[in-house]
């Protein structure tokens, strides 16, 4: 394999996106990512005004179930991008091991933020110098849908027929300031979940506020994929990440559609 060359000292590039030697960041680290899996698909893009993507996700099948995983490095803090991916790539494991092994969703969501909170934790040098990212994953299976949720990245259920919903709350106080998230100065995390058994085909939706932020409603969610029924999520996918960068991109945007039929 090539060696990526650092954009600031011309340095190699560790397999995180950052410089061996100088530890900068790349720009075009993870700066466009496509996942796909079974009926279910992913895209990340870094956007127009951020310097890295600080999204990530992850994707698998394993039996009935579709696992998938969105996380949302916290701009503020160091190395948000690779907390991002640690905390995505820790929970989809924990996700597909355990259901695999016979685990309830519910109880297998539980296990697998705390594992990805621990795992985000572990990166800091202090609680001071803490990466951080918000998480929500996602199951569908044969009996319903699952979520589980740290912070503001969200999840819908956008049926092809019918009232679309919000299966998250976000964790913010006054003036939407973010309350919970996963790292070391966050403590143990406690995540929230919900389940649903859709009575019609459609997607569950997992996003970062890149993507929400340009459509803050369930209902405009589905109306951007209205007449699209049976789409390849891929394809609704990539047009969701293209409207956001359409209204401005201000931020990394990220989703992920799994498809229930």
């Amino acid at each position: 394999m090539a060696e990526t060359i650092c954009v600031r000292c011309r340095g190699t590039v560790a397999p995180d996106g950052h410089c061996w030697d100088c530890g900068a960041s790349q720009p075009s680290f993870r700066s466009h990512v496509e996942l796909a899996a079974g009926a279910a698909a992913g895209v990340s893009d870094r956007g127009h005004r951020r310097a890295v993507n600080a999204d990530a996700m992850a994707l698998a099948v394993s039996g009935p179930w579709t696992i998938g995983v969105v996380c949302d490095g916290v701009s503020m803090s160091p190395r948000a991008e690779r907390a991002a991916q640690v905390a995505a790539d820790t929970a989809l494991a924990v996700l597909t091991g355990r259901l695999a092994a016979g685990v309830l969703p519910e109880t297998a969501l539980d296990k697998a933020a705390v594992r990805a909170g621990a795992a985000v934790a572990a990166l800091a040098a202090s609680v001071h110098a803490a990466p951080a990212c918000t998480y929500v994953a996602g199951i569908t299976g044969p009996d319903g849908v699952w979520t589980s949720w740290v912070g503001d990245s969200r999840a819908y259920w956008l049926p092809d027929e019918g009232t679309a919903m919000a299966l998250t709350e976000d964790d913010t106080g006054a003036h939407e300031a973010l309350a919970a998230w996963l790292g070391a100065d966050a403590g143990e995390p406690e995540p929230r979940g919900r389940s649903y058994r859709p009575s019609v085909p459609g997607r569950l939706l997992l996003c970062t506020d890149g993507l929400w932020r340009y459509l803050p409603g369930a209902a405009s969610l589905r109306e951007s994929l209205a007449g699209r029924a049976g789409e390849d999520p891929l394809d609704g996918a990539r047009r969701l990440v293209r409207h956001a960068l359409d209204a401005g991109g201000h931020d990394n945007v990220t989703a992920m559609l799994l498809a229930v039929r």
